[in-house]
């Protein structure tokens, strides 16, 4: 079968690695409206999407170092500093923003390569897209962008409506 789709045995365990990475992601997002690495759900978002940056430095399917690449390490980066705004509130009081865009955008980030990947080799025998520039992935991946776009939105409202409804310290105190 991993022939029939042309991966080798890293990439489905890199791919798989991914898909509970994004499965947890949505999880966390249902079940608490947001990713926090505190949830359980969050924690394996945080470390599968990890796992699946870190494998993904390993596989040279199109050649050397590339854009995929570039977005394992962009990824990593975004999670690193989601945790630093989520645990060690190192941007202040934006810190809850932080932390949730950045991880909301470390899940958008799996979709990016799971488009690319899916549609230059499915269907079988007529893949959908002749190659990771052409034209035809920019539906999808640009869908994903905008529904993307929409949570980081709802995110913000969501959380600066909440901190508004939230009592200020020493309030009701006379």
């Amino acid at each position: 079968m991993l022939e029939l789709l042309n991966i080798t045995a890293f990439g489905a365990f890199h791919t798989v690695i991914a898909i509970v990475g994004v499965i947890a992601g949505f999880v966390a997002l249902i079940a608490h409206r947001e990713i926090r690495i505190t949830s359980r759900s969050g924690a394996l978002f945080f470390w599968f999407t990890i796992g699946a940056a870190v494998t993904g430095l390993f596989i040279f399917r199109r050649g050397g170092f590339g854009a995929p690449h570039v977005l394992s390490v962009l990824t990593l980066l975004v999670l690193a500093l989601g945790w630093f705004a989520e645990r060690r509130r190192g941007f202040g009081r934006l810190s809850v923003y932080v932390a949730a865009l950045f991880n909301l955008t470390a899940l958008f980030f799996h979709f990016i390569p799971a488009f690319v990947e899916s549609l230059t080799r499915l269907p079988l025998g007529a893949p959908y897209a002749a190659g990771p520039e052409d034209p035809r992935l920019f539906g999808p991946i640009g869908t994903a962008f905008v529904l993307y776009l929409f949570a980081a939105i709802w995110q913000t409202l969501r959380i600066r409506g909440a901190a508004r409804r939230a009592p200020s310290p020493g309030a009701g105190l006379a």
